[in-house]
């Protein structure tokens, strides 16, 4: 099912221009990214929440926030942990109760972000 939402991309592109910009980062802090990874590692961990769950928290933050690359990172993890479209959609819309209108400029990236990544998903579990 693919979901076109506009010509430009919320997902592949905004992770694909920051990667090299945070592998500069990595480079100069590596001690700081190494703790912010077991940090995230921790934070997502399953537990009385699970993945899925944490990731859609983290994708409604990333919209409440306005931040282009958590909301692209954290639509692609939350697809990969198995959150479906609705869902998805459902945690953003939580986004324009508790942030108004900026919400649902970001909440509309969002979801596409998350429609890329689906789809993309898609293609991969059901070849051409």
């Amino acid at each position: 099912m693919t979901t076109n939402h506009s010509d430009h991309s919320h997902g592949k592109d905004v992770l694909k221009e920051l990667s090299p910009l945070h592998r500069s980062l990595r480079k100069a802090i590596p001690d700081v990214y190494q703790g912010f990874g077991a940090l995230s590692s921790a934070a997502f961990a399953d537990g009385a929440l699970e993945r899925k769950t944490k990731e859609l928290i983290a994708l409604a933050i990333g919209v409440v926030e306005g931040c282009d690359g958590c909301v692209a990172s954290h639509a692609q993890a939350a697809i990969r942990a198995g959150a479906t479209r609705q869902e998805a959609a459902e945690a953003i819309g939580v986004t324009f109760l508790m942030h108004g209108g900026p919400a649902t400029i970001h909440g509309a990236r969002a979801y596409a972000a998350v429609c890329e990544f689906a789809d993309a998903m898609d293609a991969d579990e059901n070849p051409a």
